[in-house]
């Protein structure tokens, strides 16, 4: 694959960008897979090992991504301040304890205490936080790099998932916690101590006045409606996340059918990052938001009206969310400068953190009171929704 030609530059700490794009990609895996989708693997054994109830198990991660939420400005200010790689070494320190909490819980309480010790190792560590740290280091030359990222993100839940499964059955889920805090302190840590640029490295790449602490100008507008979009698409991705396989089965379709229905999004997502990347950032991102935006209404609609084509809708949906990924890091880039992108990144990850955090129990709520069809208006509305907020950033920028 023909990578963009600030991939293949050097830093002034001699290092080619495309091995500290890769080293972050690691980085980001194993983060994503030891916390967002460690639930979905562990819930059910935790729950048979311990009798706690399912919604106490889950609500883990609830409670991590509301502390994440909370932590995203401060992240932000931080990575502006003193670049990413602190940040990114702290996150590797959260993660580990609070897996190692989780691991040695002997009841609820200390369970979930672990998750708001990982909460907090999220927030230093995952998408926004990498993004924020390559906007950092590569500024207004970062959207190749943001690109290859998510690239890399797109195979956790295809590594994480069945390593996951695979530690359970051999060590249990107190093991596989423990597991991942030591791929942590092994793997994780010394990717950042080694691979990841220090501040000092790229001012000397960018200039130590490039990045100061003084006040700066935002259009209002822009950055309520981009962070409408986030709280949307957040929201519609947990939602589907969680829901998926109940949306399906509702829909006539069998438990085994339908596990591998879902299958097709992650490959249509790294498929779709692919293409973009082709693309070499031709287009203003905000178009790479339009389409994934049109992307996910169009799957979801079809998926609601139950036209036959379950797998091309879901395929559908699977792109625009993957290339979702991309526009999240890159039209902030674009739209409010690489100067204080950072800072901004972080106070954008908040809201749609919170939605994902908030949105799965909305959905179940739905669920429950007004059945599949009104779950399914649900997200054709939340969608809907979405686009026109683009179409406002269209109008406003």
């Amino acid at each position: 694959m023909d990578l963009k030609p600030s991939l293949k530059r050097y830093d002034a700490g001699g290092r080619r960008r495309l091995v500290v794009v890769s080293a972050l990609g690691v980085v980001e895996i194993l983060t994503w897979g030891s916390s967002f989708y460690l639930p979905a693997v562990l819930a059910g054994p935790i729950v048979r090992d311990t009798g706690w109830p399912l919604a106490g198990v889950v609500g883990g991660l609830t409670l991590g991504l509301l502390v994440a939420a909370f932590a995203s400005p401060y992240v932000g200010a931080a990575i502006h301040r003193r670049g990413g790689r602190p940040v990114l070494i702290l996150a590797a320190l959260l993660l580990t304890s609070g897996l190692t909490i989780v691991a040695m819980a002997p009841g609820l309480p200390v369970y979930l205490a672990g998750w708001l010790v990982m909460g907090l190792g999220m927030g230093c560590g995952l998408y926004d936080p990498a993004f924020a740290t390559l906007g950092r280091l590569y500024g207004a030359e970062a959207r190749p790099a943001i690109t290859t990222l998510t690239l890399w993100g797109g195979f956790t839940s295809t590594i994480c998932w069945p390593l996951s499964g695979f530690l359970v059955g051999q060590i249990g889920w107190r093991g596989t916690c423990l597991a991942y805090a030591g791929l942590h302190l092994v793997l994780t840590l010394p990717l950042v101590l080694t691979l990841i640029p220090s501040v000092q490295t790229q001012r000397e790449t960018l200039g130590s006045a490039a990045f100061t602490d003084a006040p700066f100008p935002v259009d209002r507008r822009l950055f309520l409606l981009f962070a409408g979009v986030l709280v949307l698409g957040g929201a519609v991705m947990s939602i589907v996340s969680v829901h998926l396989l109940a949306l399906l089965q509702a829909r006539g379709v069998p438990l085994t059918s339908a596990i591998s229905y879902g299958a097709l999004i992650g490959p249509a997502q790294v498929a779709a990052r692919v293409i973009e990347m082709s693309n070499k950032g031709r287009h203003h991102p905000l178009w790479t938001l339009t389409a994934a935006l049109s992307l996910i209404t169009l799957g979801i609609g079809l998926l609601t009206a139950g036209i036959p084509g379950l797998g091309v809708w879901l395929v559908l949906y699977g792109s625009g969310n993957g290339i979702y990924s991309i526009a999240r890091g890159t039209v902030p880039l674009v739209l409010f400068g690489p100067e204080r992108y950072a800072v901004l990144v972080g106070r954008l990850a908040r809201p749609g953190l919170v939605a994902q955090a908030l949105a799965p129990s909305l959905g179940a709520f739905v669920l429950v009171r007004g059945g599949v069809d009104a779950l399914f208006v649900l997200l054709v509305g939340l969608a809907l929704s979405n686009l026109g907020m683009v179409v406002a950033l269209w109008r406003v920028r």
